[in-house]
């Protein structure tokens, strides 16, 4: 599965680890989070990652 990282910070969404601090299980694919979800460091959305 593609890793995703937050242009603002530098976060990396991996879908392996999913994203505990909102619920989000592990092997969740970045394209299948909900389109509410921001980045748990800096709560930019989804549109400001890109794939590593």
């Amino acid at each position: 599965m593609t890793r995703y990282i937050c242009t603002n910070c530098g976060y990396i969404y991996d879908p392996e680890l999913g994203d505990d601090t909102q619920g989000i299980p592990p092997g969740t694919p970045f394209e299948d989070l909900p389109e509410d979800w921001t980045c748990p460091i800096c709560y930019v959305g989804k549109e400001l990652f890109d794939p590593v």
